[in-house]
Formats: structure tokens, sequence, C-alpha cells
């Protein structure tokens, strides 16, 4: 599937867009490891501590960069997201530039309600950076493969909750 900008694109990106796209997983080596430090990030936004956030950001980044084995990035969280005309900008990913390591910025709060934002707007951010250190992309554009990369980190980094169903009365359960 493409998405109508593909048309804008040239030869080469369309290329690109195209390798993105059938990539559809990254697979985290140890992912149990890493959901206590997803629950701190959890426990920062929740409180909305905006330095604590950041902490729990850049050690995230540093944990998952660890697992991949991919180049680590600085975060930066930033109190509420920049808006303009076209909307708000949710956040941002700067690629490392020779021994200068890339970048993350994310925003704690939305602009307009001042709500606190998701865990998955880091999550998004970090793909770009999946997508230049770990699968060597020449861009990255936001294709289907794209989000089902990111919707397979989050699966293994928030587990679902397993439920316990009780039997019905009445049922051999």
């Amino acid at each position: 599937m493409v998405f109508d900008y593909y048309g804008k694109l040239t030869r080469q990106q369309q290329r690109v867009y195209q390798a993105s796209d059938e990539i559809t997983l990254v697979r985290l080596n140890d992912s149990e490891s890493l959901i206590p430090v997803v629950a701190a990030l959890g426990a920062a936004l929740r409180a909305a501590h905006r330095a604590n956030t950041q902490k729990a950001c850049q050690k995230l980044a540093q944990a998952l960069s660890d697992d991949l084995k991919i180049q680590r990035l600085n975060v930066r969280v930033l109190s509420a997201r920049p808006h303009d005309s076209n909307g708000e900008l949710h956040g941002m990913y700067e690629p490392r530039h020779g021994v200068k390591p890339g970048k993350i910025t994310v925003w704690m709060r939305t602009a307009r309600q001042q709500r606190v934002v998701a865990f998955r707007t880091f999550l998004h951010e970090f793909g770009h950076h999946l997508d230049y250190e770990l699968l060597k992309l020449a861009d990255s554009f936001h294709t289907e493969g794209f989000f089902k990369r990111e919707s397979s980190l989050f699966r293994q980094l928030v587990p679902r909750k397993k439920t316990i169903r009780k039997p019905v009365q009445g049922s051999a359960d």
C-alpha cells in the first residue's frame, strides 16, 4: 500500500519507500528486561513530570539501542508542542551526522489542550532512528511498514494484561 505523497517522490525515494514498506516487524532480543524501563516512563508521564520523563525516555532509548545493537542517540523532552496553522508538531528525529549522535525531540504536552502525550509519541520517533541505524535505509518515510514496525515494538514493550475468565454459573468450566 502506498500513501498519497508517494507519487511526489523521486524514483530513488520510491525505492526506499518500497523497501521500508516491506519490513513490518522489529524483533527485540530481550523485551522482558525493557518492560520495567517502559513502566518507569509510564509513571513519569502519569505524574506529568517533564524532567523525569526526559530521564526515562533517555534510559529507554539507550536500552532499546543496546538491545538492537545500534548507535545510541540523545533524547530531549520539552514542555508543550509548537503549533501553527498546519497543526501540532508531535516529535522530531534528527539523524546522526558523523560522530554526532542522532537526536529525538518530543514534547511533554499537546499544544492546545495541554494533555500529556502518549508513550507512542516517543516510540514513533525512535522508529525513524531504526530506519537509519538498524535497517540502513537512506530515508525514513511514513509507510504502512513503518507503522507496523512501530506497533510490533509497542506490543513487545507493553504486553497485554492477561485476563482471567471466571466460569459462568452452571457451565462446565
